[in-house]
């Protein structure tokens, strides 16, 4: 299977709309891989919010078809019949169709930002591609391990994650790539955005993560694009050769508990 992870640059300097129109060229560049990745929020940056998401959403239906290519589309400000803004991610078909949509669960800023600009989303999402059933979830995700759990639960063997990291928390972006694929072994796709959010410096390092830990792509800190080959054949044969995940015993079922005297 081939991927492309498009770290896309988000700066001041650049409309919206000629973004857009960038990123869908460089989508239609990637006619013949499989899976095409984007990053979260990279129409308006990951601490900017204005609802874009038709005309975002019609650019990135018709670069997917027009390349004939699975697209994860990153994420986009969604708001909601009721007025509610959800940062919600959308996976197109190869024919420009809308497989899937995944509002953001955990929403990041502690009581500010989006933490209290957006609503959370609160369903799972998985995809079925041809060659591999796709997890989805974004950023400030990664930091929680129970929603992996249950997305491979639900089936993933690739799990895919657009963000919108921080420079100055890089180290816990790559290492928490690591252990999600590790405990979950699974593929781990992670494309994030380069450039500076209102001013905050983005990590960029875009990563790909085989189910025993080992790196097979990383990008460095500017707009990139990382090309990746692997087989999602091996997520069965690692579950199989170390079947760690047959061990759960909290959260595979219900415990049994036991009632203090």
């Amino acid at each position: 299977m081939r991927a492309s992870l498009l770290q896309i640059r988000v700066d001041e300097g650049e409309s919206v709309d000629s973004r857009r129109q960038r990123v869908a060229a460089l989508v239609r560049e990637q006619a013949g891989v499989d899976l095409v990745v984007l990053p979260e929020l990279w129409t308006t940056g990951a601490f900017a919010y204005e609802t874009l998401e038709g005309r975002t959403s019609e650019a990135m239906a018709k670069a997917a078809s027009d390349a004939g290519v699975w697209l994860h589309a990153g994420s986009i400000p969604e708001r909601a019949p009721d007025g509610t803004l959800y940062n919600t991610s959308l996976v197109f078909t190869p024919g420009g169709e809308l497989a899937a949509s995944y509002r953001k669960i955990h929403r990041f800023g502690f009581d500010k930002g989006e933490a209290v600009l957006m609503g959370a989303g609160s369903e799972l999402v998985t995809v079925r591609l041809p060659e591999t059933t796709v997890g989805v979830a974004t950023c400030y995700d990664l930091r929680f391990p129970e929603l992996f759990r249950g997305l491979v639960d639900a089936g993933a063997e690739t799990l895919v994650i657009p963000a919108g990291w921080p420079e100055r928390r890089r180290s816990h972006w790559t290492l928490l790539a690591q252990a999600r694929a590790v405990e979950n072994q699974a593929f781990v796709l992670a494309c994030g955005t380069a450039g500076t959010h209102a001013g905050v410096p983005q990590a960029g390092h875009s990563i790909v993560v085989d189910p025993w830990g080992e790196v097979l792509a990383e990008a460095g800190t500017d707009e990139e694009i990382l090309r990746v080959e692997f087989d999602p054949a091996k997520v069965a044969v690692t579950r199989e050769q170390f079947p760690a995940l047959k061990d759960r015993v909290l959260g595979s079922a219900p415990a049994a508990r036991r009632q203090a005297p």
